[in-house]
């Protein structure tokens, strides 16, 4: 079943630049079905960031491309809808979704080298991905280009233009290629990890370049990411994966101050600031279920102190209050692990 519709704010009123309702992906393999992506909602609105958490294999990632129509065999959105502006973009075709994607809707790989192509330099691809959506001569779009970099706060942008990727530090290799990623000042942009490779002192500065921009453009993005650190410093809104599923989603500052979902209060107690020194790091008992082989109830039951008999079902997403919904029997309560 999809997600209800969920009440917003009044802030919230407008068209979200971005809406997902109940997308399901899955991955059809020799050894079964992998529902890797169940039953997902959430929107975004203009000029907000989303930061979409969860651990490994939760289905962020596939999440992201599911939603740009990246996602290649055996993989396939099985269900649901994915409104741009209002227009489902699970139904449009190749050439409709190519002309929107590097144009209105962008993505950042974790990986820069997916971006760019290792043996030309940056001002060719620059200027290519420029002039495949306007109509430009190769000096304007020059200048666009070096523009463009220069707001990511690349110090001296034409001679990095005439650089080849191999000759760029891995930070400014990122710099790039989110520069590439807001050449058309794209309505959406989802980026997956991009700064997970990077030094702190680095990956910090790209993160308040992103932000300033977002704000300025009145951009909607989707940030990717496994660091609720990252989240609480970026973001306007998050929503918690888990196996699959969203199972906490709303503001940054009421998820992460008041959990209601007990994963994500093990997510916030097993970082290092909230221990005290000296004191072993907490964690979440046990490993997340086997896609293949997903319990009939709830997900996260088995690594869960609060379980109960009504957790053999699998519970529907519930608001809490305006803008907040928990998948959860038990919301708010303490939990320990």
């Amino acid at each position: 079943m999809s997600q209800p519709e969920v009440s917003l704010p009044p802030s919230a009123a407008e068209q979200p630049t971005l809406e997902v309702r109940g997308l399901c992906t899955s991955f059809y393999t020799r050894a079964g079905v992998l529902p890797a992506v169940r039953d997902l909602s959430l929107r975004v609105q203009p000029g907000r960031i989303l930061g979409l958490v969860g651990e490994s294999g939760s289905g962020k990632s596939v999440t992201g491309f599911s939603i740009l129509g990246l996602v290649d065999e055996p993989g396939r959105i099985s269900g649901g809808q994915v409104l741009f502006k209002g227009r489902d973009l699970t139904k449009l075709s190749g050439s409709q979704l190519r002309a929107l994607q590097g144009n209105r809707i962008a993505m950042i790989f974790q990986d820069p080298m997916m971006t760019l192509n290792p043996v030309l330099r940056v001002d060719t691809q620059m200027i290519e991905a420029v002039r495949a959506h306007r109509p430009l001569s190769k000096r304007d779009a020059r200048e666009h280009a070096s523009r463009t970099l220069a707001l990511m706060g690349i110090a001296s942008p034409e001679e990095r233009l005439r650089a080849y990727p191999h000759q760029l530090s891995g930070g400014m290799r990122q710099r790039v290629a989110i520069a590439i990623a807001l050449l058309h000042s794209p309505d959406l942009i989802i980026a997956d990890e991009p700064t997970t490779a990077l030094d702190v002192t680095i990956q910090a500065q790209i993160l308040s370049e992103v932000q300033k921009l977002v704000r300025e453009q009145g951009t909607s993005l989707i940030w990717i990411t496994h660091d609720l650190s990252v989240v609480a410093g970026l973001a306007d809104d998050v929503a918690v994966m888990y196996a699959g599923r969203i199972v906490e989603q709303g503001s940054v500052a009421d998820v992460l101050d008041r959990p209601q979902h007990p994963y994500t209060q093990g997510l916030i107690d097993s970082l290092p600031s909230r221990n005290q020194r000296g004191q072993r790091l907490r964690q979440i008992p046990g490993m997340a279920p086997d896609l293949l082989s997903m319990p009939a109830g709830c997900a996260f039951a088995a690594r869960c102190a609060r379980a109960s008999q009504a957790c053999a079902q699998s519970p529907e997403p519930r608001e809490v209050e305006p803008g907040r919904t928990v998948r959860c029997f038990h919301p708010g309560a303490a939990h320990a692990y």
